[in-house]
């Protein structure tokens, strides 16, 4: 069973929803009886639309619309790219520069299926990103996306040469383990099990979202922390590998 979602914020227009990694957003198409973040919703409150969504893997904010005039005025506003979606995501690899920004075209691959790729025919796609603390063998970054492609952050990370730390598609790596982090430092127990990974999904959470209000018009901001994987990984590289902190307005 899936760790369930927390419920951030509510009102009779919205529901602004934590979802944890491994959740899905919305029913599979294959197997729609799997456990499912809307079909949890809409079991508790009743009419419920999807405005956006996080893949399986990825954890946090999600904003849904309890009426047709709020499901409009939110979907209007993603389409204009008036949200501001913000992430913190860990990168394979020591960011050579404190911030830049990604405008790549994204499409399906042209030749594997559920893949996507940048491909000139591709959808316009705008990604901003900073060093927020630099590692030995990582970087974590603080990535605003101003528009919604599926995988566009992994994507685009991948293609300037910084892809997720943890990215079993995109990536190098589907999972941590402490032993990777610590190197030759790193001792198992004599009659220790196998060693189970620190943190074995997509490095990438959501923790920022900024729209204005469907009802008041108000620019409304939520936020939320760290799930305690990604804390715990990375609180563990500040342990061992450490190397600069780039900003002094670090979010987390």
């Amino acid at each position: 069973m899936s760790a369930q979602y927390t419920l951030i914020y509510e009102d009779e227009h919205i529901l602004i929803v934590n979802k944890p990694a491994g959740l899905l957003t919305i029913p599979d198409r294959i197997n729609p009886d799997k456990p499912n973040l809307v079909g949890a919703l809409q079991r508790k409150f009743g009419k419920v639309m999807v405005v956006h969504r996080l893949d399986r893997e990825t954890s946090g904010i999600l904003c849904f619309a309890r009426d047709e005039a709020s499901h409009r005025h939110l979907s209007i506003q993603f389409e204009k790219h008036t949200v501001d979606k913000f992430y913190m995501a860990l990168l394979d690899g020591v960011l050579h520069h404190e911030e830049g920004e990604v405008n790549k075209p994204i499409g399906e691959h042209p030749t594997i299926p559920g893949k996507m790729a940048i491909i000139n025919s591709g959808k316009p796609s705008l990604t901003f990103y900073r060093a927020v603390e630099r590692f030995n063998r990582f970087t974590l970054a603080e990535v605003l996306i101003k528009t919604g492609r599926t995988h566009q952050i992994r994507i685009h990370m991948q293609s300037v040469g910084y892809p997720l730390a943890i990215d079993a598609v995109y990536g190098k790596r589907s999972a941590i383990l402490l032993s990777e982090i610590k190197g030759k430092k790193y001792h198992s127990g004599k009659f220790s099990e196998e060693e189970r990974p620190i943190m074995s999904r997509s490095a990438l959470h959501s923790f920022r979202l900024r729209i204005d209000h469907p009802h008041t018009g108000e620019r409304v901001e939520f936020t939320t922390e760290l799930p305690k994987d990604f804390a715990a990984l990375l609180s563990q590289l500040r342990k061992w590998e450490r190397k600069s902190s780039s900003s002094k307005d670090s979010l987390i």
